[in-house]
């Protein structure tokens, strides 16, 4: 009975462009569409249903790591209609799944609506790049396409390592290996310390979550490679802090300094429900010049956003700047881009001057 339902609820995720399937006792099963939870019209869902759609997805060993630990992770292809990240849990004793789709086709820069500048600095040929933002802001999908962007037009060696595998990369003019927590290696840390002896071009990172992986991160990216890595964290001024904040506080100045050196650039996201249906992503890019290094170095990294504004010469752009144009342009309603702000109270002065006509002459003002 679990294959025949979670076939057809599969196929209404993929037909209805859902981001999310929800499956728990004691209701129907949900969809997340355009960021809102729907509840599909079928039988509310009882222990023995939801017990029966994990046992016919989920692979042994995940099996047997729900029972051991609570909960598992992994990654599976629904036929050539898309992939599935598949998080599975108890909760009141029951078994839970989230599964998140991940498109089958790799959306490309052009696609996303990515800053310019991002496609300039992973042809760099050395340096850390942290793509940041809240769970679901399409982090994956940006590095995804970053990584399908050097596939074709370079003749690197990429190595990724995911937590499950997302995304499939095909060999293109690169060579690309995929590597997955639990099943390839044990950790992100192992990984990219091995990496490093399998002559990479590219390290790509699915997660920074800890201080090992962060410092074997910081290495890779000093000791010539280009390293992509996704944190949780919100702006660029906010993720720089919470690398540091991570390391011991006898350790901070040095990270700093490492800092200063390595991280060539920083792209921070959010989705907003796109008027009329769909998404839209908006996004704050900073560009690590010298003068941004040495307010890193100097512990000055409150000063990061305002160097952001000043820097649009050097492609960079502002979380909130880009919001309000997205706004202006009719694409997104005002309450969404408040909810998402870093500094919503300046936006929102900022929102009601427009509405009245009354226009800043910085440049963010400018249409999109």
């Amino acid at each position: 009975m679990g294959t025949i339902l979670i076939d057809k609820l599969l196929h209404t995720v993929v037909k209805r462009k859902a981001s999310d399937l929800h499956i728990a006792v004691g209701q129907p099963p949900v969809l997340r569409l355009d960021g809102h939870m729907k509840r599909l019209e079928t039988k509310v869902l009882e222990p023995e249903d939801t017990m029966a759609l994990m046992k016919s997805i989920a692979p042994e060993r995940s099996q047997k790591e729900l029972q051991e630990k609570g909960g598992a992770d992994f990654g599976f292809a629904f036929g050539d209609l898309a992939r599935f990240r598949v998080s599975l849990f108890k909760q009141k004793g029951c078994v839970g799944m989230v599964l998140r789709q991940i498109p089958n086709k790799l959306l490309t820069f052009d696609d996303l609506g990515t800053p310019p500048l991002l496609k300039d600095l992973i042809m760099r040929p050395r340096g850390l790049i942290l793509v940041t933002g809240p769970t679901g802001s399409g982090k994956t999908t940006t590095l995804a396409a970053a990584i399908d962007y050097l596939n074709q037009t370079c003749d690197h060696h990429i190595i990724t390592i995911e937590d499950p595998i997302e995304f499939y990369h095909p060999h293109k003019k690169c060579t690309v290996n995929q590597r997955e927590i639990g099943v390839d290696v044990g950790s992100f840390a192992e990984a990219i310390r091995r990496a490093l002896r399998q002559d990479p071009d590219i390290i790509m990172v699915g997660e920074m979550r800890d201080l090992e992986t962060i410092e074997a991160a910081i290495t890779a990216a000093e000791t010539g490679h280009i390293v992509f890595a996704t944190l949780h964290t919100t702006g660029a001024q906010g993720t720089v802090n919470r690398v540091i904040d991570v390391f011991p506080p006898d350790q901070q100045e040095q990270i700093r300094t490492q800092l200063s050196t390595s991280v060539i650039g920083i792209i921070s996201q959010a989705l907003l429900p796109r008027i009329g249906g769909g998404r839209v992503a908006a996004y704050e890019m900073l560009n690590c010049t010298p003068a941004i290094g040495n307010l890193i170095r100097e512990n000055k990294t409150f000063r990061i956003t305002s160097s952001i504004q000043t820097g649009q010469k050097q492609g960079m752009q502002l979380l909130d700047d880009h919001m309000f144009k997205l706004w202006k342009a009719g694409l997104v309603e005002k309450k969404e881009v408040l909810l998402r702000a870093n500094n919503a109270e300046d936006l929102a002065s900022r929102i009601a001057k427009a509405e009245r006509g009354i226009f800043d002459d910085d440049g963010a003002d400018k249409p999109l």
